[in-house]
């Protein structure tokens, strides 16, 4: 398909998002490069990690997403003591019929907000797994799939706070996106207290559905990567394993591990979608910059010398995104 024809097709079928985070913003003050990576992420069948400390309408932004999208919502809170069972689903015994049969988990549904999934150890963790790679779900010995589009977005206090398990590495990994989310400013602390001050119910309106997602993601797939830009994504997951090989010396002493392949493909998954919400039928460099950190930040593991020095993994991918040559 010529690239002109696919940008009239990204122009016509990106109309609904105006509308769409139109109406999210009528109870989600400020929050925009949630919004954002939110939609990314479901364009782009990907899943996101938000960090941010209680109160910033993490949950909320969720909830709300998924009632503009008409979408089926499940919220799991999860707590010290949760199993995998009570995520995924269990066989029951019927004594009338004498037999097994399954009872599906709440992880069945579009949309799954894990809430404060760092309260609960490994394990529960690790339940979601199957669920995030393969879109399906086994209870006993059959295999069920899940609704599309599926969508798993899990909160976390930051790590320091009392009571948390560090998130295992192959969970990590499983998100496409970690959003760190931040204080409002102090106009929009304003605007937060005149809506939700008063406990008057915001309605929602959007012809927005399930459909219309799926259908947007075909198109999403279809986006144009040209040959410079796949070597500039190549070349910015190579700096975080060689950096070395980059100019980056200093650097090789506080990464432990560098980014996944997985990260190479995120990453064109996300600038595709991030093009598609900015109505282009082409990726450009600037598409990999807005994405990039939220992509890769979780990703390159820091070594115990970064964390003396008080080195982040995001001052890292920055480095690197001044290092490595844009096309």
């Amino acid at each position: 398909m010529e690239i002109s024809a696919i940008n009239q097709q990204v122009q016509q079928e990106s109309i609904f998002l105006q509308d769409l985070k139109r109406e999210i913003s009528k109870v989600i003050v400020g929050q925009e490069a949630l919004l954002e990576k939110m939609l990314v992420a479901l364009l782009a069948d990907g899943h996101v990690l938000i960090e941010g400390v209680p109160g910033l309408a993490k949950t909320l932004a969720v909830k709300t997403l998924a009632q503009a999208i008409h979408g089926n919502f499940n919220r799991i809170q999860f707590t010290p003591d949760l199993l995998p069972a009570d995520i995924t689903g269990t066989l029951i015994f019927s004594p009338k019929e004498g037999s097994f049969f399954p009872k599906r988990g709440p992880v069945f549904a579009n949309f799954v907000l894990a809430d404060e999934i760092n309260r609960s150890p490994a394990k529960v963790q690790s339940a979601l797994l199957e669920a995030m790679q393969e879109r399906q779900v086994t209870i006993g010995d059959q295999t069920y799939p899940l609704p599309a589009p599926f969508m798993v977005l899990a909160t976390q206090n930051p790590v320091e706070q009392e009571g948390t398990y560090p998130l295992p590495e192959a969970q990590v990994d499983r998100f496409m996106l970690k959003v760190l989310v931040s204080y409002p400013t102090k106009e929009e602390e304003k605007q937060i207290l005149e809506r939700m001050s008063s406990h008057q119910k915001i309605e929602i309106n959007t012809n927005v559905t399930p459909e219309m997602i799926l259908k947007a993601r075909g198109v999403v797939d279809h986006i144009y990567v040209d040959e410079k830009i796949k070597n500039y994504i190549v070349n910015l997951v190579f700096a975080t394993r060689e950096p070395k090989q980059f100019g980056l010396e200093k650097l090789a002493s506080f990464i432990a591990y560098g980014a996944s392949p997985r990260a190479t493909i995120f990453l064109t998954q996300a600038a595709k979608a991030y093009a598609f919400l900015n109505g282009r039928g082409y990726v450009t460099p600037e598409d990999i910059k807005a994405i990039g950190l939220d992509v890769l930040r979780h990703r390159v593991l820091l070594s115990y010398e970064a964390e003396a020095e008080n080195i982040s993994s995001d001052q890292i991918v920055k480095q690197i995104f001044d290092a490595v040559d844009v096309p």
